[in-house]
């Protein structure tokens, strides 16, 4: 068993455990926390794909920028146990029915997956690589990537403007 193999299996196991914490943790703040864990391993698996810009792009926006925002809307929200309303049992027979039918379609569209013949590059190819992809967006798209420099510089400006106390 290869180092990749061993990354990728470790990965996925941590990823699924996380996972099934987020939706059984009853503290809504280590859901966000364990919601962060996901999103690292999927960062980590991202890398082993030689997707590095992926992963790099996952850790910043989603396990950074976002989930702040989400520990910052619950820790604002100040949710208490008395306070949460108590759920009819009839919506929660209903949950379980439709991730229950969710499931069945997701089973029945990879029924018929042809999986077997289909093979990951890790550790060659091009096609993830942050320099290519820079050498894309600096040559063929420099003019689009300007213009949307400027845009954002614009907003930054207005941002300021309406912001500023008189």
């Amino acid at each position: 068993m290869s180092v990749t193999h061993f990354l990728f299996w470790f990965l996925s196991i941590v990823a699924i455990f996380s996972a099934i914490m987020v939706v059984v943790s009853k503290n809504p703040v280590h859901s966000v926390l364990w919601l962060i864990m996901v999103f690292f391993t999927i960062s980590g698996h991202y890398v082993l794909l030689n997707a590095q810009f992926l992963a790099i792009v996952n850790l910043i926006v989603y396990a950074g920028a976002i989930m702040v925002l989400f520990l910052f809307v619950i820790m604002l929200m100040n949710l208490n146990s008395d306070t949460e309303p108590q759920k009819n049992k009839w919506l929660k027979i209903a949950g379980v029915i439709g991730g229950g039918a969710l499931l069945l379609v997701l089973v029945a569209a990879l029924k018929n997956a042809d999986t077997k013949n289909q093979i990951a590059q890790t550790g060659s190819g091009e096609i993830g690589l942050i320099h290519n992809l820079g050498i894309v967006l600096f040559r063929d798209y420099a003019l689009p990537f300007e213009i949307t420099s400027v845009l954002f510089l614009s907003a930054l400006v207005g941002a300021i403007v309406i912001g500023k106390k008189e």
